[in-house]
């Protein structure tokens, strides 16, 4: 009912968060005041740092978006790493992602990241992380920080924020009476803004502030333990289809199931980087997932499991972009812009 508030929102219920929102601010509000005076201080790493994270709560892209830059930036010639909180894990330490671990232990979207060939580090001290990360790979041009935008500790040199082109800012509340984690002023101080979507929802106009756009494309749909197998949506025709999603905004991966011509019989919806069991399993003869719950559905079964991958299109070339900002240079040693 609060997160159906904060998009629709019901004046009676705004009322009753309000005090909540105020000593949110008010607690926020300090923790950056206390690092703008240098009462805490940031770490910086030994080389740079990217952000990409948002203000508001919720799917909104980030992790397509990530695993874009990883392809784009790589392509470039630049060695690029990762961090990440690793939520949803049981891993608490700082740790280097490797061959074996599950998502059980290290989270679903630092395995996402490692299985496209970059080096990936969690922890919820992503200056611990970032400083193990570098330890391991020294050679680094530089380091995607996923999530983070509020873990001021690390100093970065760029901050992505995404946004959803569809929800917006919603109600522009801060939490728990909107879906906001920073006001919406926040945006006049980040590297760039990245719009996921069509901008049918009222957007800010942030003066001064790159804006990219950002197109998820669907590719063909494959069997979970045989990558092998491929399939389009019309190989589905006359089996029972349900869809699965336990990411932030489910309804987006409903809609590109239904735009790709999937009938599905059911669709059922989890809270994002929901642990999923065998019971969450319903009977079926297809079961279709996002490649980010398919990480997590691997080890339990996947005998009727199908994955649809999304890649990212940005508009213009971020990643060129941001080698620029940071004057990168490729592994001939020439200035990318």
């Amino acid at each position: 009912m609060i997160e159906r508030h904060w998009y629709a929102p019901r004046p009676w219920l705004a009322v009753l968060l309000w005090p909540l929102s105020a000593l949110f601010a008010l607690v926020s509000g300090l923790r950056r005041l206390a690092y703008r005076l240098g009462l805490l201080r940031q770490a910086r790493l030994a080389c740079p740092v990217v952000v990409v994270g948002n203000i508001n709560v919720g799917g909104v892209g980030k992790t397509p978006l990530t695993l874009s830059l990883i392809e784009s930036l790589q392509a470039l010639g630049l060695r690029v790493g990762v961090i990440s909180r690793g939520y949803g894990g049981s891993r608490r330490e700082p740790g280097l992602v490797r061959a074996g671990d599950t998502a059980s232990e290290v989270g679903d979207e630092p395995l996402l990241f490692a299985q496209s060939g970059v080096p990936v580090a969690t922890g919820r001290d992503r200056v611990a992380a970032g400083a193990l990360l570098l330890a391991a790979h020294p050679g680094l041009d530089l380091i995607l920080s996923d999530d983070g935008l509020q873990h001021y500790r690390l100093a970065r040199d760029l901050e992505l924020v995404v946004l959803d082109g569809t929800r917006g800012l919603g109600n522009g509340c801060l939490l728990p009476a909107g879906p906001l984690r920073e006001r919406a002023s926040r945006l006049s101080r980040v590297g760039a803004l990245v719009v996921n979507g069509e901008a049918t929802g009222p957007l800010p106009e942030v003066a001064g502030v790159p804006r990219f756009t950002m197109a998820l494309e669907a590719g063909e749909f494959f069997e979970v333990g045989k990558p092998g197998n491929r399939r389009q949506a019309a190989d589905f025709s006359g089996e029972r289809v349900v869809a699965l999603a336990g990411i932030g905004h489910p309804e987006r991966f409903f809609s590109t199931l239904a735009s790709l011509g999937l009938r599905c019989d059911a669709t059922l919806a989890f809270p994002d980087h929901h642990a999923f069991t065998a019971a969450d399993l319903p009977q079926a003869d297809a079961l279709v997932v996002t490649t980010k719950d398919a990480v997590k559905l691997y080890g339990i079964n996947h005998a009727r499991l199908w994955a649809l991958p999304v890649r990212a299109r940005l508009s213009p070339d971020l990643a060129r972009w941001i080698a620029a900002q940071l004057k990168l240079r490729d592994a001939n040693g020439r200035k990318i812009s």
